[in-house]
C-alpha cells in the first residue's frame, strides 16, 4: 500500500503551493504599494519642518504672538514666504500665511537641485495626485493639468524627480493647512533662467492662470492665491561647502552691513507698487550680469521670486499690486523656537559666520 507516500506528497505539495501563494501575494502587494506610493508626494525634510499634526499644534502653542501684524483689509493675493527650519524662521510663517484665505493655492518654489538634474529655462510641474500633509493628504488641484496644457512644452515640463527632492514648497504647506484643512495645491518650481526668460514665463503663467480662473469663476485672493518662497541672504564663511559668502566680513559690523544691504533690496524691489522695473532691479541685485546662473547676492529664490512677481503683475490686469513687509529676521537674530522635544531639529548651524535671512511679504 502506498497511501503514506501519497499523503506525504500531498502534504509537501500543499506546503509548496502555500509558499508559492504567499510569494505571489507578496509580489502583488508590493506592486500595489509601489503604485500607491507613486501617487503620493512624500516629505523631503522631516527634521526642519513638521510632519505631524501634533507637532504643528505644539509649535503654534509655543509661538509668541505679541506684536503680530493683523493685516487689515482684503486677504493676500500673493505672498513671498521663507522656507528655512521652523526653529529659526519662527513666527514669520504663520504671521504671513494667516492672511492667505483662498483654498486653491498656486505654489511657486525654488529648484535647488535643478542644475544637478540638468534642468533650466522651464517651469517644473509634478504628476503626483496628493502631497503628504500633517492632518491629511493634500489634494493636487485639477487645474494643474489645465494650466500645464496652456503653457505647453514652450514654458513647462513635468519632472517628479525634481519635485520630490525639493524642500522649499513643502515648508509652507503645514502652516497653510493649519489655517485651512481643505487647501488644494499646484506646485511649480523655477530653475535657472535669464531675466528675459523669467518675464516670459511669468507672463505665460499669468495668462494660463487667468484663463483657468475665468473658466472656474475664481476670484483672486478669495478663491485662489499665489504663494511663492525664498530664503534671503545665505551669509558667512563657515560651513557653506568651502564658499566664502561673508561679503562684508562676519564680525558684528559686517553682519550689520549685510542686513542693511538686505533692507535695501526689500525696500527698493519688493515693497510698495509692483512694477517690472523693480523686478528687473531685484535680478540685478541677485544675479551676476555676465552669468545669470551665478549668485551676485545669495537669495535662493533669485528665479522663483521674479517669475512669481511677473506672474502677479501681469495677472492683475493693469491694476498695480502693493507689497507690504510683514517682517524680516535672520537665523541669528530671531527668537529660536524649541523643537527638539517634539521630534524636530535644525538642518544647519546658525552662527555669526553662517546665517540666513528671512523676508515675508504680502501683496494685495
Amino acid at each position: 500500500m502506498t497511501y503514506p507516500n501519497v499523503m506525504k506528497i500531498s502534504k509537501n505539495l500543499y506546503i509548496s503551493l502555500s509558499v508559492l501563494l504567499i510569494i505571489l501575494l507578496s509580489c502583488m502587494t508590493g506592486k500595489l504599494d509601489n503604485k500607491e506610493t507613486g501617487k503620493i508626494r512624500p516629505l523631503k525634510d522631516t527634521i526642519g519642518f513638521a510632519q505631524y499634526s501634533w507637532q504643528m499644534d505644539s509649535l503654534m502653542a509655543r509661538l509668541d504672538r505679541k506684536g503680530w501684524k493683523k493685516s487689515a483689509g482684503l486677504p493676500w493675493k500673493f505672498v513671498i514666504c521663507p522656507h528655512d527650519d521652523y526653529a529659526y524662521v519662527g513666527t514669520l510663517y504663520p504671521e504671513l500665511l494667516q492672511n492667505v484665505k483662498a483654498p486653491n493655492l498656486i505654489l511657486i518654489g525654488v529648484a535647488h537641485k535643478a542644475a544637478q538634474l540638468g534642468i533650466e529655462d522651464s517651469l517644473v510641474f509634478d504628476s503626483y495626485n496628493v502631497w503628504k500633509g500633517p492632518w491629511k493628504n493634500i489634494q493636487v488641484s485639477p487645474v494643474r493639468e489645465e494650466i500645464y496644457k496652456l503653457l505647453t512644452k514652450k514654458f513647462a515640463i513635468i519632472n517628479d524627480t525634481m519635485q520630490k527632492v525639493e524642500h522649499s514648497v513643502e515648508a509652507m504647506i503645514p502652516f497653510l493647512q493649519y489655517f485651512n484643512r481643505n487647501i488644494t495645491i499646484v506646485s511649480i518650481l523655477v530653475p535657472a533662467m535669464n531675466p528675459d526668460r523669467m518675464e516670459a514665463c511669468g507672463k505665460a503663467l499669468a495668462d494660463a492662470i487667468r484663463t483657468v480662473a475665468i473658466n472656474h469663476k475664481w476670484e483672486w485672493g478669495t478663491d485662489f492665491a499665489i504663494v511663492s518662497t525664498t530664503d534671503a541672504v545665505h551669509y558667512g564663511n563657515e560651513d557653506w561647502g568651502g564658499i566664502n559668502r561673508a561679503y562684508f566680513g562676519c564680525d558684528e559690523a559686517g553682519n550689520n552691513k549685510a542686513r542693511e544691504h538686505e533692507s535695501g533690496i526689500i525696500d527698493s524691489c519688493l515693497k510698495g507698487e509692483l512694477v517690472p522695473e523693480k523686478i528687473r532691479l531685484f535680478s540685478s541685485y541677485t544675479l551676476k550680469p555676465e552669468n545669470f546662473r551665478e549668485y551676485k547676492w545669495t537669495w535662493c529664490g533669485r528665479y522663483s521670486v521674479p517669475v512669481a512677481l511677473y506672474t502677479s503683475y501681469y495677472l492683475n490686469n493693469g491694476s498695480l499690486l502693493s507689497g507690504e513687509l510683514v517682517g524680516y529676521s535672520t537665523s541669528i537674530t530671531s527668537a529660536h523656537i524649541p523643537v527638539d522635544d517634539i521630534g524636530m531639529g535644525r538642518t544647519a548651524i546658525a552662527t555669526d559666520c553662517h546665517w540666513v535671512g528671512y523676508a515675508a511679504l504680502g501683496y494685495r
